[in-house]
C-alpha cells in the first residue's frame, strides 16, 4: 500500500509544484526526463587517446562512466581553494578510467593489458623516457596505489601500496634510468589532526592600510584547525621506486607543492609551501621555496623564496613581483630559466622592458645570465636548440599577442617579432607549433632550417578548416602543407616523421563520430582508418545542422549553429518552438567579434550541460549563438553591455523566425555560468523571450567587487556598470519566466551558489515567476548522473510548461 501511495502522491506533489503556488517549497525525489532525452545521457563514452611521445603508441583509456550522488557524497575537505578525498589524500572530484588498451598506429593492432586491479579507478598516466613503461595510478575507497605497464609483455604490476600524495599538482616522474620519483605520503606525519570541540578564541584579520584588492575565491582557510588539516594532507615525501618496487627517500620531506626533474634526471626541483597561512587567497599563493636537490635529496641552492601572493594590483595584466615560471630548458640537461617583471606587476605603470627573462645553468653558483627582454607579460617559451626558440608574450587590455624568434646562445640580440596579432583574430593565427622529442626525451619545436611547422584551426568566413603548415620565421610566410576538406572536419593530433609528411588525423563530420586516421602526402597513398569508434548517438543521426550568418542592427556580423529535427521542412511543417543558448564574449575589434567560428561540420557531441537535447523534443536549437559585446580603442566592451547583449538576442531572433522556423512567441534563453548571468540580463532589459534558464550564475556583481570575467574595473571605478549588469539590481524589471539551477558545492571564483539563493528571493519578492533548483553536492558542473538526469528534467518542464505549451 505504501509504495502504491508514493507512486501517487509524488506525481501530485509534482504538478502542483510546476503549476505554481507562489513561495511554494518542497523536497523532490531525482527525476528522468523523458527517455529519447535520458537515452542520449547514457550513451558509451568514446575512449580517450594518448599518443606515446613517438607516435608509435596509441594509448586508448576507456573512461568510467557519470559517478553517482553516492560517490559525490563522500567525506570532502574545502581548504586552501582545493578539495581533498581525506580516506585517499586525493582529490574528491576527478576523472578515471577503467581500461588500457595498446594500439600500434602503423599497424592499428591493438593489445589489452593484463593483470590490472579489480574494479580499478585509474590515473595520471605517464610513459618512461624508452616509451618501454607506463606508469599509472589507481584509487579505491582508502588510498592510492602506485602502478606499472610493462608495455612489451602488455602487463600490470603493483609497485607500492597506498601511499600517493595526490592532494596538489602531479605525484609521478619518470627518470632517464626507468626509476619512478614519487610525491608519497610523509610516513611520518602522524595522525589526522581532531578539531577542537571549542574554538581557542575569534578568528580575526586586519589590514594596515596598504591596499589588497582581490577576486574572490571559494574554499579558503577559515581557522587554524583548517591549517592543520592542510598542513597534514600536503605532507609529502619524495620516493625513487625501481621497476621491482624498491623504495629510496629523496630528501627531507614538506609541504611539497610541485616537483620537476632536470632533463638529465640530476636534478630535481621543488617548491615547498611556507608558513603563514592565508585565508584570503588559495594554497596557489602561499609563500614557498624554490629550492634545487640532487638526485639524492641534498639540497644544492635556494634558489628563490616566493612571498605571500595576496597583494597585487588591479587587472587582468597585473602579476607578482620576483621570480616566477621558473622551468628547466627542454634543449638542455639541466638549465632553468624564469621571468622577473620589472614594473613592479602593476601594468599601469609605464616601462619600456616590461619583463626579463633569465636563465641559469648547473651547478647553479654563477650569476643568473638574461636571456631577453619584453615589453608585454610573459606567456612562455617555445625551445628547438642553442640557435633557435620562440618567446610569446601578450597584453591581455588590448588582447595583443607577440612571438619572437630568440637565438638563446645570443641574449644581446633581441630577436624577430615574426607573428603580430590579436589573440581574437581567428582569420589570421598561423597557429601552434608541433613539437618533436629529443634526446633528452623532452618535447622540442619541429622545424627544418627556418622554418617551424605548425597547425592552425584555420578560421574563416565559412568556420574553421584546420591546417598543417610550414611557417618560415624569416619571411614570416606560411606555406600550406595539408587542409582539411568540407564536408569533414579533419585536424593533424600527432606529426609521425621529421619533413611533417606523415602524421595523425582526428577526422569527422556532422554525423561521422571522430576516429584517427594515418595521412601520408609524400606517398601518395589513401589515408588510412586506424581507430572505428562507434556513433554513440543512433537517434540523433538524421538531424539538420547548419552554420547560420545574419547581422546585427550596426551591421556587426553574427553568426549559431542551429539544429532542428529529423526531416523537419519549415515549409511542410511550420514554426517549431526555439532554444537558444549562448555565452557572451567581450572584443576590442568589430572586426574580430564578427568573425565566424567553429565549424558547422564537427561531429554533432553532447555533454551534460548541452542544449541539443531538445532537438529529439521538436524543439529547434540556436547553439553557440554568438553574443559579442565590442569597446574599442580606450572604450570598454561593459560599457555598451545591455544594448549590445539586446541587439545580438534581437538580431538572432529576426534571422530564426525570418528563415520560417521559428515561433516568435516561442523562444526560450538559457545558459550556464555567464551565459546564465546573460540569461537574467536579457529578461531584465528585453520581453524578447517566453522563458530563460540559467544554471550556476552570477547575478549580484558587487559581490565580485575587483572584477569578474573580462572587467578589470573594480565596483569603485565604475558602479554604474556594475549595478546596470547585476540582474540582483533589475530583478524588479523581470516578467518572463526564469528557472534557476545551481550545485549546491559551486566552487568556481564568483558563482556562490548564495547569488543563485538573493537573486531568487529578489524575483520571489517583486512577484517573478521564477524556480529555484539547489542540486546537492554538485560543483560549477554537474557530474552524478541523478544530478544531470534531474537538471534535464527540471529544463524540459520548464520548457514544455512557457515555451513549447505556452498559450
Amino acid at each position: 500500500m505504501i509504495k502504491i501511495l508514493n507512486k501517487f502522491i509524488c506525481p501530485v506533489i509534482c504538478f502542483v509544484f510546476l503549476v505554481g503556488i507562489a513561495q511554494a517549497q518542497v523536497a523532490l525525489p531525482y527525476q528522468t526526463p523523458p527517455k529519447a532525452i535520458a537515452d542520449l545521457v547514457d550513451a558509451p563514452l568514446t575512449p580517450t587517446v594518448s599518443f606515446s611521445r613517438s607516435g608509435d603508441l596509441m594509448l586508448l583509456l576507456e573512461r568510467a562512466d557519470k559517478p553517482s550522488i553516492e560517490d559525490l557524497a563522500q567525506p570532502e575537505l574545502r581548504i586552501g581553494g582545493i578539495r581533498i578525498n581525506p580516506a585517499t589524500n586525493g582529490p574528491s572530484r576527478s576523472g578515471s578510467f577503467y581500461n588500457v588498451i595498446v594500439k600500434d598506429t602503423k599497424t592499428a593492432q591493438q593489445q589489452a593489458i593484463k593483470g590490472l586491479p579489480n574494479n580499478p579507478k585509474l590515473g595520471g598516466i605517464s610513459l618512461s623516457k624508452d616509451e618501454k613503461y607506463a606508469a599509472v595510478t589507481n584509487t579505491t575507497n582508502t588510498g592510492i596505489s602506485l602502478w606499472v605497464v610493462d608495455l612489451t609483455t602488455y602487463e600490470a604490476k603493483k609497485l607500492t601500496d597506498e601511499i600517493v600524495n595526490a592532494t596538489y599538482g602531479s605525484a609521478i616522474f619518470w627518470t632517464p634510468d626507468n626509476k619512478i620519483l614519487l610525491k608519497a605520503i610523509n610516513p611520518k606525519r602522524g595522525p589526522l589532526p581532531i578539531a577542537p570541540l571549542a574554538p581557542s578564541g575569534p578568528i580575526i584579520q586586519e589590514t594596515s592600510g596598504n591596499a589588497a584588492p582581490s577576486r574572490t575565491y571559494q574554499d579558503l582557510l577559515s581557522n587554524p584547525h583548517d591549517e592543520a588539516l592542510l598542513a597534514y594532507f600536503m605532507d609529502s615525501q619524495l620516493m625513487l621506486i625501481d621497476l621491482q618496487g624498491n623504495k629510496q627517500a629523496v630528501g627531507n620531506p614538506g609541504m611539497i607543492k610541485s616537483v620537476d626533474l632536470s632533463p638529465d634526471g640530476k636534478y630535481i626541483m621543488v617548491d615547498l609551501i611556507q608558513k603563514p597561512f592565508s585565508y584570503l587567497v588559495p594554497v596557489s599563493r602561499f609563500p614557498y621555496d624554490v629550492e634545487i636537490w640532487d638526485i639524492n635529496g641534498d639540497k644544492v641552492k635556494t634558489l628563490a623564496q616566493i612571498p605571500l601572493d595576496e597583494v597585487r594590483p588591479t587587472g587582468f595584466d597585473a602579476t607578482v613581483t620576483g621570480p616566477r615560471s621558473i622551468n628547466w630548458r627542454a634543449d638542455k640537461p639541466a638549465t632553468l630559466y624564469w621571468v622577473e617583471a620589472q614594473d613592479g606587476g602593476d601594468p599601469k605603470v609605464k616601462i619600456d622592458e616590461r619583463e626579463i627573462i633569465y636563465m641559469q645553468d648547473a651547478p647553479f653558483t654563477s650569476t643568473p645570465s638574461k636571456l631577453a627582454g619584453i615589453a608585454y607579460r610573459y606567456r612562455g617559451i617555445y625551445w628547438s636548440d642553442d640557435n633557435f626558440a620562440l618567446l610569446n608574450e601578450s597584453w591581455s587590455a588590448t588582447r595583443q599577442v607577440r612571438v619572437h624568434r630568440i637565438d638563446p646562445s645570443n641574449p644581446n640580440d633581441k630577436g624577430t617579432v615574426i607573428i603580430e596579432r590579436s589573440s581574437d583574430d581567428r582569420y589570421n593565427d598561423p597557429g601552434s607549433p608541433v613539437f618533436t622529442v629529443n634526446d633528452l626525451g623532452r618535447n622540442v619545436i619541429l622545424r627544418k632550417g627556418d622554418d617551424v611547422y605548425m597547425t592552425s584551426s584555420g578560421g574563416g568566413p565559412d568556420g574553421d578548416m584546420p591546417y598543417l603548415s610550414a611557417y618560415n620565421t624569416k619571411t614570416k610566410t606560411e606555406k600550406i602543407l595539408w587542409k582539411s576538406q568540407a564536408p569533414y572536419f579533419e585536424r593533424v593530433v600527432k606529426v609521425l616523421n621529421a619533413d611533417a609528411t606523415e602524421f595523425v588525423t582526428l577526422k569527422e563530420s556532422t554525423d561521422l563520430q571522430p576516429n584517427y586516421w594515418i595521412v601520408n602526402t609524400r606517398k601518395r597513398i589513401a589515408p588510412r582508418q586506424i581507430t572505428d569508434f562507434v556513433h554513440p548517438y543512433e537517434s540523433l543521426k538524421g538531424i539538420n545542422k547548419s552554420l547560420v550568418k545574419y547581422k546585427r542592427k550596426d551591421g556587426l556580423d553574427l553568426s549559431a549553429t542551429l539544429y532542428t529535427p529529423e526531416g523537419y521542412d519549415p515549409a511542410k511543417d511550420g514554426r517549431l518552438p526555439v532554444l537558444m543558448w549562448a555565452y557572451p564574449r567581450e572584443y576590442k575589434s568589430a572586426a574580430d567579434a564578427a568573425q565566424v567560428r567553429g565549424s558547422k561540420y564537427q561531429f554533432t557531441r553532447l555533454s551534460w550541460g548541452s542544449p541539443i537535447y531538445w532537438v529529439t523534443q521538436g524543439y529547434a536549437i540556436m547553439d553557440q549563438t554568438e553574443m559579442p559585446i565590442v569597446g574599442e580603442g580606450d572604450e570598454e566592451p561593459n560599457d555598451f553591455f545591455v544594448e549590445q547583449l539586446v541587439a545580438n538576442a534581437e538580431a538572432a531572433i529576426d534571422y530564426i523566425v525570418g528563415a520560417g522556423v521559428g515561433d516568435r512567441s516561442k523562444i526560450a534563453v538559457g545558459g550556464h555560468s555567464y551565459g546564465a548571468f546573460m540569461t537574467a540580463n536579457l529578461l531584465s532589459y528585453s520581453d524578447l523571450f517566453a522563458a530563460g534558464i540559467a544554471r550556476s550564475g552570477a547575478y549580484n556583481r558587487t559581490l565580485t567587487p575587483f572584477g569578474f570575467q573580462y572587467e578589470q574595473r573594480s565596483y569603485w571605478e565604475a558602479p554604474d556598470v556594475y549595478n546596470t549588469m547585476s540582474p540582483f539590481m533589475n530583478a524588479n524589471k523581470v516578467k518572463t519566466p526564469i528557472l534557476l539551477i545551481h550545485g549546491e558545492a559551486d566552487n568556481n571564483s564568483g558563482t556562490f551558489p548564495i547569488q543563485s539563493e538573493r537573486y531568487y528571493n529578489a524575483l520571489k519578492g517583486h512577484g517573478a515567476t521564477t524556480r529555484l533548483v539547489f542540486l546537492p553536492h554538485e560543483s560549477h558542473g554537474y557530474a552524478a548522473k541523478e544530478s544531470i538526469l534531474h537538471t534535464l528534467w527540471e529544463m524540459n518542464a520548464w520548457l514544455d510548461k512557457y515555451v513549447k505549451n505556452r498559450p
